[in-house]
């Protein structure tokens, strides 16, 4: 038997070599993304911040509203960078942590950002016409303002990424493990505090949607604190005469079945009326037949007894709503029940 040759190497030594070359890789790219970066982080103070504190074209709230901490930002970029180009990486990051807040302070305030510029370009000649003046800079190289304000964010979602991979690409014998560590754990704890309120803006807006679908007095307030799923049209099918269309409201506590307004109503034309409301929480899920294997065999009843305390009494009659006509699957809701076989 041959002996391994004196180059050969063990699988130790050339797993840490993949480490190497994977730390190297990721440390590179973190450089040059925050470079360009700090870039457009600096084209925006300049052309829109500063200019418009100095021309006073919108006033310091809408300003604010519009910004948020971006100068802040910008700021908190320009101390990371010189650590990032020394190769100091462990210092450099857990340095920029006590930062971190601003980003969630800026998630905060993307939802009033994105109305604050539709409505001031809506109103305000003077910002439109600085907006186009600015946004038709060479340094901007096509990009608007509204592709540019989401811009922190989607950095805090690369910075989670390569900070990640940092600390899994390096050593446990390495000087900066430590520092890497603990700046990954901090990074993506607040990206994610950023999408939890990412999530509750977007269902707030689904909220918001729905809420001006529904009229009549019964309607107000009615969605508020819940969480929106999804909305189709299902057909109710009587005892007798033909099928008629619903919408369907599903929400994380609730099911709301909705009947369209005529289109020539004069007031109303275009949104729903309120016909029931199905709480999930007092209603039961039980297996029946058809399709027992899979997931869509299931029964979702409600007590009679507890039809008093609905907020909207069901006005379907003693028949069904039919939901889907295919032969694999279909659905029935009576008054009290909802069969999905």
């Amino acid at each position: 038997m041959e002996s391994p040759g004196p180059s050969a190497r063990c699988p130790v030594q050339e797993q840490r070599a993949r480490w190497e070359r994977k730390r190297a890789c990721t440390a590179r790219e973190l450089l040059e993304t925050e470079r360009r970066y700090q870039e457009q982080l600096g084209l925006v103070a300049t052309y829109f911040v500063g200019i418009l504190r100095a021309k006073g074209t919108l006033r310091p709230p809408e300003r604010q509203a519009l910004f948020g901490p971006w100068e802040l930002i910008y700021g908190a970029s320009q101390e990371l960078l010189p650590y990032l180009e020394g190769g100091r990486w462990g210092q450099g990051l857990e340095g920029f942590c006590p930062h971190l807040e601003l980003y969630t302070q800026f998630a905060a305030n993307a939802e009033r950002s994105r109305t604050t510029l539709q409505e001031q370009l809506k109103k305000n000649k003077r910002f439109r016409r600085f907006v186009r003046l600015q946004e038709g800079r060479p340094e901007f190289g096509g990009l608007q303002l509204q592709d540019l304000l989401p811009l922190p964010l989607q950095r805090l979602q690369q910075y989670e990424n390569l900070a990640i991979a940092l600390a899994e690409n390096t050593g446990p014998n390495s000087p900066d493990h430590e520092q890497l560590t603990r700046a990954a754990r901090r990074i993506s704890e607040t990206a994610q505090r950023v999408h939890t309120i990412s999530q509750k803006q977007k269902n707030d807006q689904h909220l918001q949607r729905v809420q001006a679908l529904l009229s009549g007095r019964q309607a107000k307030g009615l969605v508020s604190g819940r969480w929106f799923l999804r909305q189709g049209w299902l057909l109710v099918v009587p005892p007798r005469g033909e099928p008629r269309p619903r919408m369907f409201f599903l929400f994380s506590d609730a099911l709301l079945m909705a009947k369209p307004r005529p289109p020539l109503h004069l007031l109303q034309s275009g949104t729903f009326a309120c016909q029931a409301l199905y709480p999930m929480a007092e209603c039961q899920l039980h297996r029946v037949f058809g399709h027992s294997g899979g997931p869509c065999g299931g029964l979702l009843s409600q007590p009679e007894e507890l039809e008093e305390s609905y907020k909207f009494e069901s006005r379907i009659p003693q028949g069904e709503v039919r939901v889907g006509s295919t032969k694999e699957s279909s659905s029935v809701l009576t008054k009290h029940r909802l069969f999905m076989v």
